[in-house]
């Protein structure tokens, strides 16, 4: 079997480990966070939004934020760590990627990975196992 990276990853934590073959244990190389992604959004907004008068509706309201500063924070997260893939690859670190995040994180940071990463993945699993230990992950892994 070829050397396989196998990333697990949420919005704020990311957790990268290799493995030589189905048999080894998987030996974490990374561990790295995003503490922007755990602050409230209120905390990384500096206003709230904006009020106004409708012309349809009587009244004043609040207008919506454009964008979800959370969600924000995870796709520069997603960004980060597709970095990180990108160099390992680039470096021949691995033959074979595993992703293993919740399925939004899955997809921001599917759309990160450049054509040649996207086609050295062998395996997706849309869960959140970045708190479990290796043994658990494993499992998931090479089942």
């Amino acid at each position: 079997m070829e050397k396989t990276w196998v990333v697990a990853a949420e919005s704020s934590r990311a957790r990268v480990f290799v493995s030589e073959n189905r048999v080894s244990p998987l030996i974490e190389l990374e561990d790295f966070a995003h503490t922007d992604s755990r602050v409230k959004d209120q905390d990384i907004v500096s206003d709230k939004p904006g009020r106004g008068f409708d012309g349809v509706v009587e009244g004043r309201h609040g207008f919506e934020k454009q964008s979800d500063a959370k969600h924000h924070e995870a796709l520069v997260f997603a960004k980060r760590v597709a970095e990180r893939i990108e160099q390992g690859r680039a470096r021949s670190e691995f033959e074979a990627l595993v992703l293993i995040a919740a399925p939004e994180f899955l997809g921001m940071l599917r759309h990160e990975l450049s054509a040649p990463t996207a086609r050295m993945v062998v395996k997706t699993i849309d869960k959140n196992l970045v708190q479990k230990p290796e043994a658990d992950i494993r499992g998931y892994v090479f089942t």
